[in-house]
């Protein structure tokens, strides 16, 4: 081989590769701080299962298998890489122990060949995707497909590499080590020595180059995950995944000394450019999206890589700016702003893509890399709201009436316990010993319909003889909505009021129960970074639990075809799925039935994100009424949920069919007809 061209190529090679990571690493740090250095056992866990066994990737078991052939091929064949470098140095170099003439070498030998194979047959399922079946959730741009040519074409090149080498070394025979090569070396055994010497030649510096070529092209394509993806999942949010993070708290009062939430691509953090560095573009995220399904125009993958490329676009200016004592000075404080500080919703994200989405999380639970959506989503709504005050016409009066009633459909306060009337059910005021604190919500509260799931609960409760109590009138909002909704001053208004009548009353050493999984969510994983910490259940595991100790015994057939939908908030957010499915089978007669999307692919109602209190953005179809002809094709007798925003999006759902006649209940109202049959009566919707 030759050293000069072996050393200019790595010199160059590497160089190039230094400097454009440079260039990366310090537009990332445009970014704002952010810790994600805690807990590195967990971390290092995290990244063992989902970056190195990448746990997530066989949800789409073809391209799933395929990029894990691909992933595993590259480890095996790093090494590879480094002895063909060693090689142009010193052509016997085998690392001192990976000679053929040994046991360890040759089962390096074994599995170099045996990746190298898997590796092509990995990159033709993606040539194929790219080039016959497109897919349409992935760019199929041209770089894509150079890059897989690439890789192609390396695992080809060193194989006939081996091949005429082998040849070249006398009689050809297939040997076990080597596989691959033998059969190449059969392949060329009958050229002339010269022709083998140029075949082992171009393989060598084909692969020896484009190892080099390929990592210089990662930091400009969507294959810079490549580098990026294990870093990305180390430093994934450890918080639980119905938390959104707060703004700046100082002193009790939201500060920010540019804006509250996002309105530059250098107020997101790190972390965030990193997750815009970390795309690769699969399309996953859009294609389980209930809003890009549906014809909105929220796409989490153009959402991601429209801010990624402005951030491409503007990354000299602003890591200038970044190095430059006065900001406010760079920022244009005296004239017009620079294009790079402009306001993102002006010409980077539409405000409908924005208001589009129902932070179901069906994008966060598909991507492979950990990549957030509603964080950013939220923090740009944050700032619409609370800067700009532009959002939805409807979203004024669910604010409106949080401000003056302490829920979002303005119902009187005064009215919040006036489903509890003629059961007997004490307050906290009357009852402050009471173990259990029922959390009863906004909607179970006002709803007509909903408030029959309230009464079911606390009838199954009473039944039970669980001791609980209801706060009553002094129950409010958990705020939830306007927290999503963008509306942070209100959401925080309300969780530090809450709190203190919570921690009043002795509740962090008390369970809370509640119907609704926004509910529960706001108070498990929100409500602790305002001082309040609670054991929080819904009451689908509670209620199962009940009947596991035997104090709810379910009696009565219900002998129907049960549809089950899972919420998101109680699904994606908090992994609660078994519970429900435990206690409706242990319901007699009762035929469970999913929809083709269920557990933690199950399709959003259309409801969260505050989109229970505005008109959905314009599309091909209603989020609930696509839901419900899911759930019609498993031809139900009766469809059941366990939220009710679902409920009330079904129903609407079910109206839009022609379909009102349908049963639709919540899960404690089956559960209350099966265990007092004398007492219940099944409520259609």
């Amino acid at each position: 081989m030759n050293p000069i061209i072996m050393a200019v190529l790595l010199i160059a090679g590497w160089g190039i590769f230094a400097y454009s990571a440079w260039r990366r690493w310090n537009l990332m740090m445009v970014g704002a701080a952010e810790n994600r250095a805690d807990q590195p056992g967990v971390r290092l866990a995290k990244t063992l299962k989902y970056a190195f066994a990448q746990v997530r990737m066989p949800r789409y078991p073809a391209a799933g298998i395929a990029h894990l052939m691909i992933f595993f091929g590259f480890l095996v064949l790093l090494l590879r890489s480094l002895i063909l470098w060693g090689r142009g140095f010193y052509e016997p170099f085998e690392f001192w122990v990976f000679g053929t003439d040994n046991a360890l070498g040759q089962a390096y030998s074994f599995l170099k060949d045996i990746f190298a194979l898997i590796v092509i047959c990995g990159s033709l399922v993606f040539i194929y995707y790219r080039t016959v079946r497109k897919l349409e959730r992935m760019t199929l741009s041209t770089e894509g497909l150079i890059i897989i040519l690439i890789i192609f074409v390396m695992m080809v090149a060193d194989i006939f590499y081996d091949g005429a080498l082998i040849a070249q070394h006398g009689e050809v025979s297939f040997v076990g080590y080597e596989p691959a090569g033998s059969v190449a070396a059969m392949m060329v055994q009958g050229l002339p020595d010269g022709a083998l010497t140029v075949v082992k030649h171009a393989g060598f510096w084909i692969h020896a180059a484009l190892v080099l070529i390929f990592l210089n092209l990662l930091p400009y394509s969507k294959h810079f995950h490549v580098i990026t993806a294990i870093p990305n999942v180390y430093t994934q949010s450890l918080k639980p995944a119905g938390c959104i993070p707060n703004l700046e708290d100082i002193d009790g009062k939201l500060e920010r000394e540019e804006t509250l939430g996002i309105k530059r691509i250098d107020q997101f953090s790190w972390k965030s450019i990193l997750d815009f560095y970390t795309c690769t573009e699969c399309g996953r995220c859009s294609e389980q999206c209930p809003a890009n399904t549906t014809g909105k125009k929220l796409s989490p993958k153009h959402f991601t890589l429209d801010l990624r490329d402005f951030l491409y676009k503007h990354d000299k200016e602003l890591v200038a700016a970044k190095a430059k004592t006065n900001t406010e000075e760079d920022a244009g404080t005296e004239g017009e702003a620079p294009e790079y500080h402009k306001d993102l919703v002006e010409g980077v994200i539409d405000p409908e893509v924005l208001w589009a989405c129902t932070t179901c999380r069906a994008c966060e639970t598909e991507c492979p890399v950990f990549i957030s959506y509603v964080d950013k989503i939220v923090d740009m709504r944050r700032y619409l709201v609370q800067e700009r005050a532009e959002f939805p016409d409807e979203l004024q009066m669910a604010f409106r009436g949080l401000e003056s009633t302490g829920n979002p459909f303005s119902f009187p306060a005064d009215d919040r316990a006036k489903w509890a009337e003629g059961l007997d059910i004490k307050t906290m005021a009357e009852h402050p010993e009471a173990e259990v604190l029922f959390w009863v919500g906004c909607s179970p509260s006002f709803d007509e319909r909903a408030k029959k799931i309230t009464q079911a609960t606390a009838k199954l409760m009473q039944k039970a003889g669980v001791d609980f109590a209801i706060l009553g009138t002094e129950e409010q909002c958990t705020g939830d909505a306007a927290r999503r909704a963008g509306n942070e001053y209100l959401f925080q208004m309300f969780a530090q009021a809450n709190v203190e009548v919570l921690n009043g009353y002795g509740v962090d050493k008390k369970l809370i129960v509640t119907v609704c999984p926004h509910c529960y969510n706001t108070l498990q994983h929100e409500y602790p970074d305002f001082g309040g910490h609670y054991r929080v259940v819904h009451h689908t595991p509670f209620l199962a639990e009940l009947i596991r100790q035997g104090k709810l015994k379910p009696t009565k057939p219900i002998n129907e075809r049960i549809a089950w939908h899972d919420s998101c908030y109680l699904g994606r957010y908090n992994e609660v799925y078994e519970a429900p499915r435990e206690l409706l089978r242990s319901i007699p007669g009762l035929t469970l039935v999913e929809p083709t999307q269920t557990r933690d692919r199950g399709l959003c109602c259309g409801a969260g994100g505050a989109q229970m209190f505005k008109e959905e953005e314009e599309g091909d179809q209603r989020v609930s009424i696509l839901r419900t002809e899911q759930i019609l094709e498993t031809n139900p007798d009766m469809i059941c949920s366990a939220c009710p925003f679902c409920m009330r999006m079904l129903t609407d759902g079910l109206a839009e069919k022609d379909r009102e006649e349908m049963p639709q209940l919540d899960i404690a109202e089956i559960l209350w007809e099966s265990v007092s049959p004398e007492d219940a009566e099944v409520t259609e919707s």
